[in-house]
């Protein structure tokens, strides 16, 4: 409950016009949630498909090891994997929905090659390794980001609704609340002060009638 104010017309005016802010701000805060939950819902889709394709392109990444080690043997692919070059590098962006930082994670320039191939047979099976798993890496970084993103938008649209319930519930009955108090008051002291002038009046025509 608001700590009551003075009745005087200058804070009947500041709390009439901190509720049209109030009430700008509340309107505002409801499109972002809109926004919010528009992209949240787009998001998840994405990142649902990108799921389902996430663990099938990796069924047909291991199946290809499979094949692989049938053609050219498990020695063959374990001298393969000691030639593999360290993970690609990763970058990091940010997009900005709503005032919201969204993370957008890219695959970096790539300093070599996945393989050494001078050292290795000239194998397609070894190849179609190579390329599984690149599309596995993709795929990864693809519904990382996605997940970032869908994480950090429910977490504003929680605290976006909480703004919007406060002002909804608390801040503008209060307001409300507030200006009706000081326009009943502002009523209250304008009848005493006429009843007062009009028993002075009084008065004074007693006087000048004697």
């Amino acid at each position: 409950m608001m700590a009551r104010q003075n009745p005087t017309r200058i804070n009947l005016i500041n709390t009439k016009k901190r509720m049209v802010i109030a009430r700008k701000g509340h309107s505002i805060l409801k499109k972002k949630r809109e926004v919010l939950v528009l992209e949240f819902l787009k998001l998840l889709k994405q990142s649902k498909n990108d799921r389902a394709y996430l663990l099938s392109i990796m069924d047909r990444a291991y199946k290809t090891v499979a094949i692989a080690s049938t053609y050219v043997g498990n020695f063959e692919l374990e001298e393969t994997a000691l030639h593999v070059s360290e993970a690609p590098r990763i970058g990091v962006s940010v997009k900005n929905i709503m005032g919201v930082k969204i993370p957008e994670i890219y695959r970096g320039n790539e300093s070599g090659r996945s393989f050494d191939y001078e050292m290795l047979s000239k194998s397609i099976a070894v190849d179609d390794i190579q390329n599984s798993f690149s599309k596995v890496i993709s795929t990864v970084i693809d519904v990382a980001q996605r997940e970032q993103g869908l994480r950090r938008i429910v977490l504003e649209v929680e605290k976006t609704k909480r703004r919007v319930n406060a002002l909804d519930y608390v801040v503008i009955p209060n307001m409300k609340s507030e200006a009706k108090y000081i326009a009943m008051r502002l009523d209250e002291i304008d009848r005493d002060m006429f009843s007062a002038l009009k028993h002075v009046k009084k008065k004074i025509a007693k006087r000048e009638g004697k």
